[in-house]
């Protein structure tokens, strides 16, 4: 039988925090954070640049990415584990070297994906929740503890990984002395900042991208802008920002934003049943986008519909 049509939710499921948080377009500049922060840890990003062409072959990479987390989140639990199991055996092919001590070891260590992962959830969960998101304390836990089975599908064991607010902060307060911008992560800065583009779509990038790029690092935790050598911009104004561009981005027919490849949400939506749709946003006075399974409104055509589990 087709995986698309066995009815599978998948890893998460449509009563998760993850599979609401997930859709929202903001998690594009959530994702752009996470890599300006993963950048801090020497080791860790050494492994990249000395495995990968990072330039020829960014846009790649974060397609790639972004399709690994699409896959988790919204495909089957057959499709999840399979590309777990990818992302593990490329991994355990690949080792990095210290240029200053001269040792190998390989980017698969626990510690790395450890803080790939904290990296990650930590950017997906604060750009949501200031660019307009309203989570509450509950829910922050839920989705931190739900993204113990994603670790899971990288190589760690969920029990090393945070599983609340609490113990993600804990974790950050105790890597920051590890962090640094070494060379490396300058040159993904660079890269963010401008990325190698046509000649004819370079207009497209300093009115797009650039807005991305500059934005996802203004939302960066104090300790990231003071290694990277800027001063940190105001909290607020960046709130600010994020709101704005949240506000922007959310008008886009969610429709039309699910129909980019590689269609996770439609194809989820298919297999599951319109039960599956991911909650619409309802900001300022209105409920948040989830409170319980079952909660959470759509004012469409005048009548309150809810979102929960399939069927």
């Amino acid at each position: 039988m087709d995986a698309d049509h066995t009815g599978d939710p998948g890893l998460f499921g449509p009563s998760s925090v993850t599979w609401q948080l997930h859709s929202d377009p903001m998690m594009w500049v959530a994702g752009v954070r996470a890599l300006y922060l993963q950048a801090l840890h020497p080791r860790a990003v050494r492994g990249v640049m000395q495995n990968s062409d990072f330039r020829k072959d960014a846009w790649g990479r974060l397609m790639r990415t972004a399709n690994f987390v699409g896959t988790a989140t919204y495909g089957t639990t057959e499709a999840a584990e399979k590309a777990g199991a990818r992302v593990r055996k490329i991994h355990a092919m690949l080792t990095a070297t210290d240029p200053d001590t001269g040792e190998r070891y390989r980017v698969d260590e626990p510690e790395l994906l450890l803080w790939v992962h904290c990296a990650e959830i930590d950017s997906y969960l604060d750009v949501a929740r200031r660019s307009g998101i309203r989570l509450t304390e509950a829910q922050a836990d839920r989705y931190i503890g739900e993204h113990r089975e994603s670790a899971r599908l990288v190589g760690l064991d969920p029990e090393d990984v945070p599983a609340d607010q609490g113990q993600l902060a804990a974790y950050f307060e105790k890597i920051r002395p590890e962090l640094a911008a070494g060379e490396e992560a300058r040159d993904v800065e660079d890269f963010l900042r401008r990325p190698p583009t046509p000649v004819l779509l370079v207009p497209a990038r300093e009115l797009i991208w650039r807005g991305v790029a500059e934005l996802a690092y203004a939302s960066l935790p104090p300790y990231a802008h003071e290694l990277y050598g800027r001063s940190a911009p105001s909290r607020e104004a960046v709130n600010l920002q994020l709101r704005f561009t949240g506000t922007m981005l959310r008008s886009i027919p969610a429709r039309a934003r699910w129909q980019l490849p590689p269609k996770h949400i439609i194809r989820a939506m298919s297999r599951l049943g319109p039960g599956s749709r991911p909650a619409p946003y309802k900001l300022g006075r209105h409920l948040a986008i989830l409170d319980e399974p079952g909660e959470g409104g759509d004012t469409r055509r005048g009548r309150a519909q809810k979102w929960g589990r399939p069927g």
